[in-house]
């Protein structure tokens, strides 16, 4: 056994396995250790369906490159990995379901993944023993199936060792040490004894510049001796294994082609033949979730006891779609743990705090997601970056407020989701609300219909004081929802009167120190403001990408607030942290503080603003304390309002006069009392998160997470003027080395009139792809849909027509000048 090696794979099921194979390629020295035996963990168990189709951006190009890659692999190692490529039927039985795969479609569009669309009618001729009365459609994909899950990560391991991996079965890391240069892994042997595995004595002390993780149903463990959170937690999982349905062997036998992977989401199950009778899978409500505090040592290759009561109706449903399968008894069936994580996607990327620790857990859908995984991990790893924005999945997407009951009950609501309608304007309720702002309850009281935002809640907009507990469920859509009306009135309010949004949820650190200036300096992309000034800036990734956007507030020479997303506060103070730690020697001493639940944040926007904020205002000259003069934008200042201290921000995300109001959290209902009362003889207008997403649009700004992202640079998202190439600055090499593959572009789009882009839709120049849009919403300035998105460079000018996939059809768009509404930006300097 290796006792030194570049990279340590930890867990050798089909994640691991593929993560191992992709180093070895890369010619990375790499050694996995299984505890057991490869595939003993949920591998083994799994269904082996490769379902392509995802809301998701970056999972939708992980499927997709798992798809493509299994299929090389007999090739390359003589195994064959039994690949039935017989493609995945998504039956819809309503109209709303068929917008669902509309929007499914455009995604799979972008990333490249094949489709029809196939009436009720086409379904049947093809495969006439499916009932398709009932139906309204269906999606169907002809490049994936099913495959063996055992023979597939077989297969890698035989690729891995081909590359030179070191597979080490009955070998379990028991513990972690990082000696300031690489990690020491305490490895010991198991042995058999008496059908159980348990230590012997035998130990041994690897040393790995790398770990990776992929430790499956036993990630509370790999987190307890990591000393970190890690919030993936097993969901029991039924399917079952029917006889031989004698109507399908004979249409098999007259030469029926075999059925793909039926999907009936509106029944919550998946259906594929299995050798003359069917798989039933299913995703219903109350499966629970287990191992929350860890899987026990004695747990292998094990199962839970079939629980059919609590599959009954799905099993109805089944019979009522393939009614020829009736009759067909039970041979077999499967309950075994499938991790699952709060929001359906795995974590995968560094570990938080931790240098050279890589997480690979929480595969909900481990065998279609094994191969891209096992790809874009190591093309972090190894080259710095993935070719793809991973960022959605990064491990740091959840803080360390996250505990395990909500991790449990999240993973819980996640399994149960799975075949639910996924509104893009979907919020689910489990454990909420957790994280509130002290005016949680005032804005309640005002209609507030809430979302989360790293574990916050934060309004999307301001419903009727009336309203329902399900009114916003019920307001959802994959078109113009129930609260689109009541956003474009919050985007009117801001427009042409006053509105306030509740942004307390942005990410708040403070640097200060002797060194904070010049490393900021070298870390971000901009030139420093001066002191009570303010700038927006960039931290870019090893590779030249974007890593992070951060408003800089200069408060003194050697103290600055670094504001940044609020769905991003550890990940980006995990970032910025390890930055620090690692330049401290070269710029001098730095102290950085996550202020974040420290700080509510008000931002108040509008032609109005001023008025409102001037009857609070308390100043020797309170005529002129808000003026251009005193307090000209981009600047920032201490200003008291009523009894209440505030760092004023002169700025607004929506484009118009405005200033963020950064305040002790403590006196922030006393502030929005103040504040709601200033404003009621000039009708100031609460407003949410979604009426200040379409604000944004109308100036171009752009949002980290939609059109910043670690697969573009700030250059190719039109951010020259954020970017100054007379100083030096990390990534600034790899980023000019990197050119313009694509640019940001703004697009007014003739749509639909019940219908807005949402930002997963492909844009076309004629019959060719150009593009995908990142982010889509309502124009209340030009009365039409608007949108972002990234295009070929050829198709960036303005006045550019293209067109956009929108429900299933192509509308007319038109690329726009950057910031079409107010270019000048004269509403945001307004005088006074």
């Amino acid at each position: 056994m290796k006792t030194h090696v570049k990279a340590l794979v930890v867990g050798g099921g089909a994640v691991g396995t593929s993560i191992a194979y992709h180093l070895g390629k890369a010619g990375w020295d790499t050694m996995l250790l299984e505890r057991d035996e490869l595939t003993s963990g949920s591998t083994w168990h799994a269904a082996g369906l490769l379902p392509l189709f995802n809301m998701s951006y970056a999972t939708t190009h992980i499927h997709q490159y798992s798809v493509e890659f299994y299929k090389t692999l007999e090739a390359e190692t003589g195994l064959n990995a039994g690949f039935a490529v017989v493609g995945n039927l998504r039956m819809a039985q309503t109209q709303e379901r068929m917008d669902e795969y509309m929007l499914y479609a455009a995604t799979a569009e972008t990333c490249g993944v094949p489709y029809e669309f196939l009436t009720p009618d086409e379904v049947k001729e093809r495969w006439p023993l499916i009932r398709t009365e009932d139906l309204k459609g269906a999606l169907y994909h002809n490049t994936d199936g099913y495959i063996n899950p055992a023979d597939v990560t077989m297969a890698m391991a035989k690729g891995a060792r081909q590359f030179g991996v070191a597979i080490e079965r009955k070998w379990q890391a028991d513990a972690y040490h990082w000696n300031g240069d690489a990690w020491e892994v305490t490895c010991t042997k198991m042995v058999e004894k008496g059908g159980n595995l348990v230590p012997s004595d035998e130990q041994v002390v690897v040393t790995a510049e790398h770990v990776v993780t992929a430790t499956g149903n036993h990630a509370q463990r790999t987190a307890e001796l990591l000393g970190i959170k890690i919030p993936a937690i097993p969901v029991e999982h039924q399917f079952i294994v029917m006889d031989q349905d004698p109507e399908l062997v004979k249409y098999r036998a007259a030469g029926g082609a075999e059925h793909p992977v039926i999907r009936d989401a509106d029944a919550q199950s998946y259906v594929r033949e299995e050798r003359g009778g069917w798989i039933l899978g299913v995703y219903e409500k109350g499966a629970p979730a287990r191992f929350e505090y860890g899987a026990p040592d004695s747990f292998r290759a094990d199962l839970f006891q079939l629980d059919l009561d609590r599959i009954e109706e799905q099993y109805a449903a089944m019979i009522h779609r393939i009614p020829s399968c009736e009759d067909s008894g039970l041979k077999d069936d499967f309950n075994g743990p499938i991790c699952y994580t709060p929001d359906g996607n795995p974590l995968v990327g560094p570990a938080y705090g931790l240098r050279n620790m890589w997480l690979a857990e929480g595969f909900s859908f481990g065998i279609t997601a094994a191969g891209g995984t096992g790809h874009y991990l190591a093309q972090m790893m190894v080259e710095g970056e993935a070719e793809i924005d991973m960022a959605s999945l990064d491990p740091k997407r959840y803080g360390n407020w996250m505990t395990t009951e909500y991790a449990m009950r999240k993973n819980e609501e996640c399994y149960e989701h799975v075949y639910i309608l996924h509104h893009p304007d979907e919020e689910r309720p489990a454990a909420r609300p957790l994280k509130t702002a002290p005016c949680y309850d005032r804005m309640k009281a005002r209609g507030a219909q809430f979302g989360q935002v790293n574990g916050w809640e934060r309004p999307n907009y301001f419903g009727p004081l009336d309203a329902p507990d399900n009114f916003d469920h019920e307001a959802r859509s994959f078109r113009r929802g129930g609260w689109w009306q009541y956003a474009v009135e919050e985007a009117k309010a801001v427009r042409s009167g006053v509105g306030m949004i509740d942004a307390t949820a942005f990410a708040k650190h403070e640097l200060r120190g002797p060194g904070a200036a010049a490393f900021l300096d070298w870390f971000t992309t901009n030139k420093l403001p001066r002191v009570g000034r303010i700038n927006l800036t960039y931290a870019l990734t090893g590779a030249g990408t974007t890593r992070t956007e951060y408003t800089i507030v200069r408060m003194a020479e050697d103290r600055f607030m670094l504001i940044s997303a609020g769905a991003w506060q550890a990940y980006d103070g995990d970032y910025l942290a390890k930055a620090v730690n690692d330049q401290v020697g070269r710029f001098g001493p730095m102290y950085l503080s996550d202020v974040t639940s420290q700080t509510g944040v008000f931002a108040i926007a509008g032609p109005k603003s001023r008025e409102v904020l001037g009857k609070l205002v308390r100043d020797a000259d309170p005529a002129t304390a808000l003026t251009n003069k005193r307090f000209p934008w981009l600047s920032a200042r201490r200003i008291e309002l009523g009894m209440c201290p505030v760092q004023a921000i002169r700025v607004a995300y929506t484009g118009e006069l405005g200033w963020e109001l950064h305040h002790p959290m403590e006196m922030q209902n006393y502030l929005f009392d103040q504040i709601m009362a200033a404003g009621e003889d000039v009708g100031l207008k609460l407003v949410g998160a979604r009426a200040q997403n379409w604000l944004r649009q109308e100036k171009s700004y752009r949002a980290f997470g939609t059109e910043l992202g670690r697969d573009a640079t700030p250059l190719e998202a039109g951010l020259d003027r954020f970017v100054d190439l007379e100083k030096d600055f990390q990534g600034k090499a790899e980023m000019e080395a990197i050119g313009i593959r694509s640019k940001c572009v703004t697009l007014l789009v003739d749509g639909p009139e019940d219908a807005d882009p949402w930002g997963r839709e492909a844009l076309y120049a004629g019959e060719t792809r150009t593009g995908r849009l990142t982010s889509g919403g309502y124009s209340v300035h030009f009365g039409k849909s608007i949108a972002m998105g990234y295009v070929k460079p050829e198709h960036s000018t303005v006045g550019t027509k293209l067109k956009v996939k929108i429900q299933g059809r192509l509308w007319p768009a038109e690329v726009v000048e950057d910031s079409p509404y107010d270019p000048t930006n004269a509403t945001i300097r307004m005088n006074a």
